[in-house]
C-alpha cells in the first residue's frame, strides 16, 4: 500500500525512531498512557502499519520484531509536503523551521529540508536503505 502514516502511526513510529527495534509488547509499554490498548491491539496495529509499508517485521529467538521501514526523514518530509499541498505553499520550505525538534538529528533536517524542496516526493512505500 502507499498510505500516509495516521496520527497515531506517527506516534508508534516515534517509539521506533527514539528506541530501535523492539516486540509489540515493548511497544506497547513504550505507549502514550492515553491509548490504553490490549496486546492484540497493538498487534494489530503494527500488522497494519506492517501492510501499508511503514514497519518490518523479523523472528528474533521466535519472537516477533518491528522496526520501521523507512527512514526518518522520508516519512515526515511526506506528512509535511501534504500539509504543504493543502496550504497551497509555493516555494522552498527551510527545514529550519523544525530546527528545535527533539527527534531530528542535525543529519535529518538537512535530510528533510532536501525532501521537501525536491521536485519529485519519495514514495512512502520505498524501503530505507
Amino acid at each position: 500500500m502507499n498510505q500516509p502514516p495516521s496520527d497515531t502511526e506517527l506516534e508508534i513510529l516515534k517509539v521506533f525512531w527514539r528506541d530501535g527495534a523492539a516486540s509489540a509488547r515493548e511497544i506497547q509499554a513504550a505507549l502514550p498512557q492515553a491509548l490504553d490498548w490490549t496486546g492484540s491491539t497493538t498487534r494489530t496495529v503494527l500488522e497494519r502499519m506492517r501492510a501499508k509499508g511503514l514497519l518490518v517485521r523479523r523472528s528474533v529467538h521466535g519472537l516477533a520484531v518491528y522496526e520501521a521501514a523507512q527512514a526518518k526523514a522520508d516519512i515526515l518530509g511526506g506528512v509535511l509536503r501534504r500539509v504543504m499541498r493543502v496550504l497551497e505553499v509555493e516555494g522552498p520550505l527551510p527545514a529550519s523551521a523544525f530546527a528545535g525538534s527533539a527527534i531530528l538529528s542535525p543529519e535529518e533536517l538537512r535530510e528533510l529540508e532536501a525532501l521537501l524542496n525536491a521536485e519529485e516526493p519519495r514514495n512512502f512505500a520505498e524501503k530505507k536503505s
